[in-house]
C-alpha cells in the first residue's frame, strides 16, 4: 500500500527519486503510465499486471474500453529503479504532466502518483472541500 505525500525533484536528464520507503518495493520494476487530471501512475509491475488482466476481460466492443486501453498502454513505459533509486520519466509523460523541477509524489493505495507540484496543489485546493463532504456517499458504512 502507497501512502503519504513526498516532495522530489526532476533531475536534468528526466531522473526522479523514488520515496525511499518504496524502493524496496519497487526494485524489481515498475510501470509509468498516464493519468487522470494530468499525473503520472506508477504501478508496481504485479499491480500493473493485474490492471492488464482486468482490461484484457473488459468488452472491446465498448468503446470506451477501447480508448482507455489506448491511451493508458500506449504511454506505458517499463522502467527499473537505478542504484540510487531514481528512475527515469520518458519525455512524453513529463510534458503530459507538465513535470518541470518540482514535483509532488502521492500515495494512491496501490499506486504512486507524481504531480507537478503547482498543479498538485491546485487540485488539492479545489477538491478538499469536496473530499470533505463526500465520504459518506463515497464510503457508504466503512467511515
Amino acid at each position: 500500500m502507497f501512502l503519504g505525500t513526498h516532495s522530489p525533484r526532476l533531475d536534468d536528464k528526466g531522473r526522479l527519486f523514488l520515496p525511499a520507503k518504496y524502493r524496496e518495493e519497487l526494485s524489481g520494476g515498475l510501470v509509468i503510465t498516464k493519468g487522470q487530471e494530468r499525473c503520472l501512475y506508477v504501478f508496481p509491475m504485479a499491480e500493473f499486471q493485474r490492471i492488464t488482466e482486468a482490461l484484457r476481460a473488459a468488452p472491446v466492443t465498448e468503446k470506451a474500453v477501447r480508448a482507455y486501453s489506448r491511451v493508458f498502454f500506449a504511454s506505458a513505459s517499463d522502467e527499473v529503479p537505478d542504484k540510487q533509486g531514481r528512475v527515469t520519466i520518458p519525455p512524453p509523460l513529463r510534458t503530459y504532466a507538465g513535470l518541470t523541477r518540482d514535483c509532488t509524489v502521492i500515495g494512491a493505495n496501490t499506486r504512486l502518483e507524481i504531480w507537478d507540484t503547482q498543479a498538485w496543489e491546485s487540485y488539492l485546493e479545489q477538491e478538499e472541500q469536496a473530499f470533505s463532504d463526500v465520504s459518506e456517499e463515497v464510503l457508504p458504512g466503512i467511515l
